[in-house]
């Protein structure tokens, strides 16, 4: 049985490097060090297949913009067979401080679009998240425009860190469970 490891995003040059690409540069990360290979696309979705920690896991990321996320999941998750508790969802979260982790079971989008997209697909909010904090804008009415900005080069360091953090976090997930790894990361 595979796990389904999700990275959130919106594809193209123009937001790779903003907070909302968060998941997908997590999900990059991950594959590196675990020597998956991101294989074409294929239904609005690029993913990679391979092994870590003796488990079988297909990493994949929507192409199909943060606010249509679910569709591919959902197809994903239908065509593949897998279990809801065998998905891992991986987002950035305004609700967090920049750099801080979490990793959560269950529970509602919290104005996030792409998970939004995904809980209305599948019918159900019961699905693993490792979230990724990029903090909030100062002015609340711009929330759009900041999750689609770069990050400024003195939050490079603090970033690079919680993407290795949050790689290692899947990792634990895979290892050792879901209780153990929030314990450790959380």
């Amino acid at each position: 049985m595979y796990w389904l490891i999700v990275g959130l995003g919106n594809p193209g040059k123009r937001y790779e490097l903003t907070r909302h690409n968060v998941g997908f540069l997590v999900l990059d990360r991950f594959a590196q060090k675990e020597g998956i290979a991101f294989k074409g696309e294929k239904e609005g979705v690029r993913t990679g297949k391979g092994m870590v920690v003796e488990e079988r896991v297909i990493l994949a990321k929507p192409l199909t913009y943060m606010n249509k996320s679910g569709v591919a999941v959902r197809n994903l998750i239908e065509g593949l067979g897998i279990p809801l508790d065998r998905l891992l969802v991986i987002h950035d979260d305004l609700d967090l401080p920049f750099g801080r982790i979490k990793i959560k079971k269950k529970g509602g989008h919290g104005g996030h679009k792409g998970v939004k997209s995904i809980i209305e697909c599948l019918g159900r909010d019961n699905f693993l998240r490792l979230k990724i904090g990029i903090g909030k804008p100062e002015d609340r009415e711009k929330t759009e425009e900041y999750v689609l900005s770069p990050f400024s080069n003195h939050q490079i360091p603090l970033l690079e860190d919680s993407i290795e953090k949050a790689s290692e976090a899947i990792r634990a997930i895979l290892l050792y469970g879901v209780d153990r790894a929030m314990n450790m990361y959380n």
